[in-house]
């Protein structure tokens, strides 16, 4: 029985596998990079969502002045013929069953301020504002806009 003693491999064999911390640092690499997929996943998905949300409030607050600009002046000075405060919904499934965000808003009439020409007299100021809350955040749109007596409704019609 011969015992070989030398620091050599015997020939043929090949070395197989990585250490321990070859494994580790690879492990780590790999965590890091999914990590990292998930959270850039989750903030895309979030920015999609306050989008989506925003563009219904604006949505929702051109239809409010689309309305009102087709009042006569009239129909706007009559006190509670357009209603100060409203709901609209937002299915972000498509169905109504699902529920989804609940948009509150708010119409303003008032005298336009800032202004000191002579046809002021002659002018309404409108707001229209939506909220809405998203997850724990509270927000909000707001368009006004300047309504004349002698705008284009006496125009058109």
């Amino acid at each position: 029985m011969k015992l070989r003693v030398t620091g050599q491999q015997t020939p043929g064999r090949a070395e197989t596998g990585f250490t321990l911390a070859e494994v580790m640092m690879g492990v780590a690499v790999m965590a890091v990079m999914f990590v990292s997929l998930y959270l850039g996943f989750t903030q895309g998905f979030g920015v999609v969502q306050v989008a989506r949300e925003n563009l219904r409030a604006t949505q929702i607050l051109q239809e409010k002045m689309e309305t009102i600009r087709l009042y006569t002046w009239d129909q706007i000075n009559s006190a509670g013929f357009i209603p100060t405060s409203f709901t609209a919904p937002f299915y972000a499934a498509g169905t109504q069953s699902t529920g989804g965000l609940i948009y509150n808003g708010t119409v303003s009439i008032s005298n336009p301020t800032n202004m000191t020409e002579s046809y002021v007299a002659d002018m309404k100021q409108i707001d229209v504002q939506v909220s809405w809350t998203s997850g724990n955040i509270q927000r909000q749109r707001t368009m006004r806009t300047l309504i004349s007596r002698y705008g284009l409704h006496n125009y058109i019609y």
